[in-house]
């Protein structure tokens, strides 16, 4: 079954989705194979990508990112905010609320974010704000693996095949370079998370992605 089936995006119109990161490749870790299915599926998707904090040079590599993992959808509007890394909850948090707020009317169909239990709390509060500023949406709540080891139960999975699967974890490689030096950040990582994922959902190619899906309305 379809994506579009499955989520009940709209057929009379293109979808619009809004893609929340709290960190230049976020989205891309946590729900970039879901992305390419969507757009494979429904090239008119529209989509808005905002980042929370793209400082520290990384801005750049977010634009590339997201134009080139969203280049066959039907728009984009990318926003990369000035947030401090780190320091979201607690410093400038109104101005990145009213800033995200601006992407939120009309009301996307999707949203998808970081999950509100993780252990980062500039993950956390991309969560919060989701949830206040997207009552209407369908909002699934994507993982990050990380140091911290929080990686936990999910209830809804999203079947990659083997192409997307490759894509995604390519594209993480080579689209944020300014990340290889980091201990966890390889294709194995990635490729790991996704077998266990495609495990657990029994997944025909062995590969998927997890969500936290609080509420769906059907």
């Amino acid at each position: 079954m379809s994506l579009t089936e499955r989520l009940g995006l709209p057929l009379d119109r293109g979808p619009r989705c809004l893609a929340i990161g709290a960190h230049p490749d976020d989205i891309e870790i946590g729900a970039g194979g879901t992305i390419l299915r969507l757009i494979a599926e429904r090239p008119d998707t529209e989509f808005r990508w905002v980042i929370l904090s793209g400082v520290n040079g990384r801005a750049d590599e977010a634009d590339r990112s997201a134009r080139s993992i969203t280049a066959s959808a039907a728009t984009l509007d990318i926003r990369i905010l000035a947030g401090r890394d780190g320091y979201l909850p607690y410093d400038g948090a109104a101005d990145t609320k009213e800033s995200l707020a601006a992407t939120t009317d009309p009301p996307p169909d999707l949203v998808l974010v970081h999950r509100h239990d993780d252990a980062h709390q500039d993950h956390r509060f991309a969560a919060d704000l989701a949830w206040q500023l997207c009552r209407s949406s369908t909002i699934l709540e994507y993982e990050i693996p990380k140091w911290e080891g929080d990686l936990a139960s999910n209830n809804l999975y999203v079947e990659l095949d083997a192409e997307v699967a490759s894509r995604k974890v390519g594209h993480l490689v080579e689209a944020f370079p300014s990340q290889s030096a980091r201990h966890w950040y390889t294709e194995e990582t990635f490729r790991a998370l996704l077998r266990l994922r495609g495990n657990e959902s029994r997944a025909p190619s062995g590969m998927a992605e997890a969500f936290l899906a609080r509420k769906l309305v059907i």
